[in-house]
């Protein structure tokens, strides 16, 4: 496997995700992480945004999901996002997504839940 990658570290998105009827009409914090791997050498060498991906890009496609959908689980939002990068882009070889839900209410103090996919 090839070691490049980009991240986009703690993307932060209002959403209704959540098996719980009042997580699915009041919207909470969720962060996201992507790692994107992918051959950067070309890119690096060349200084060209055409041989990478463009940020901004995938920036929104996270968004677009996170914000325009409602899962129950955390998990599906996850398999979501990694689908619709692997399909987008045709480049990235792997995608590693995670996502954390920090407002969950298990009944003791927690930094978040979050899955890893």
């Amino acid at each position: 496997m090839n070691h490049d990658r980009i991240v986009l570290a703690d993307m932060v998105f209002q959403a209704r995700h959540g098996v719980l009827d009042h997580e699915k009409v009041t919207a909470q914090r969720f962060e996201v992480d992507v790692e994107l791997f992918l051959d950067l050498q070309p890119a690096g060498l060349e200084d060209d945004l055409a041989r990478t991906l463009d940020y901004g890009h995938v920036y929104e496609t996270v968004r677009t999901i996170v914000e325009s959908t409602t899962f129950d689980l955390i998990e599906a939002l996850g398999e979501a996002i990694a689908h619709e990068l692997l399909a987008d882009y045709p480049a990235l070889e792997e995608v590693e997504v995670r996502v954390r839900k920090p407002e969950v209410k298990l009944g003791g103090p927690l930094a978040h839940a979050g899955v890893q996919l």
